[in-house]
């Protein structure tokens, strides 16, 4: 895809209900500008699939073929371009309940599952002297940090993600020391969190109330959280957040060895 195509992706995407973010093209494409395939048909685009590489990392996402072309063999194709994009890396995707038995055919395995909880926004924002935002940091500490709860480097996307309109990003710190950090962004309804990364459930509650206290009580306000990660479930649930739905996170290859019980809040469901 260009970059303007890959506003296809994410209009569609909207069309199934997976309320992407506003300004999600731009950070995805400067992720991998090239991970980003669209199906043409007489030149008519019918499909659409994400393959991102992080180094020997890949993730799978925006997996959708136009409703009247579905069922033709279509989607099998533009998936086996993504999978051709990603040989030799380890491979994750957030899919559809649905379609695990046919991801399983192409080799993944479940690893755990996402539930993406909704709620609303307002209260009050902590008194926390260790709360800073993102902006403060050095980029060194940031991505060391991040790279304790996703399986690869991704500055180029980081960068782009962090300083996105209609965004709030704050950390944790003490003596020195990032302990945890989390995104707020505009969705086309509502805001998202996500990263939200903590090395402690009272880090992300802090977190969470922050990012939660820039919006009114009137606004949405989303998470999507690994079940696998307790912790993360009780504090979406205690602040009256409810279950959406659910996807199952899939690994072909060896699974990566992360801190999920640092993980609160899962980036994105389509770049990981």
């Amino acid at each position: 895809m260009t970059r303007p195509e890959l506003d296809i992706a994410l209009d569609w995407a909207a069309a199934e209900g997976w309320n992407p973010g506003l300004y999600d093209a731009d950070c995805f494409y400067a992720a991998d500008c090239r991970g980003f395939l669209l199906g043409l048909l007489h030149g008519e685009p019918i499909a659409t699939l994400s393959a991102v590489k992080y180094g020997a990392f890949g993730f799978l996402g925006f997996y959708i073929v136009k409703p009247a072309y579905r069922g033709l063999g279509f989607g099998l194709e533009i998936w086996q371009a993504g999978l051709d994009y990603l040989a030799g890396c380890t491979v994750g995707l957030d899919g559809v309940v649905e379609q695990q038995d046919n991801y399983r055919k192409s080799g993944f395995s479940l690893a755990y599952r996402n539930i993406r909880y909704a709620g609303f926004g307002g209260g009050d924002c902590p008194a926390e002297a260790d709360l800073v935002e993102l902006s403060a940091l050095a980029w060194p500490q940031i991505e060391a940090y991040d790279l304790r709860h996703f399986p690869a480097a991704r500055p180029a996307f980081l960068h782009r993600w962090f300083e996105q309109p209609e965004s709030y990003a704050c950390g944790m710190v003490r003596n020195h020391d990032l302990l945890g950090y989390g995104v707020l962004r505009k969705c086309r309804s509502g805001y998202k969190v996500g990263p939200l990364f903590a090395d402690s459930p009272a880090i992300a509650e802090a977190l969470f109330l922050t990012l939660k206290a820039k919006l009114n009580a009137s606004e949405p306000i989303i998470m999507d959280v690994p079940e696998c990660n307790a912790q993360a479930v009780a504090l979406a649930e205690r602040h009256a957040m409810y279950s959406v739905f659910e996807t199952a996170r899939m690994y072909k290859g060896v699974a990566p060895q992360l801190a999920l019980s640092g993980v609160y809040g899962v980036t994105s469901f389509e770049l990981g």
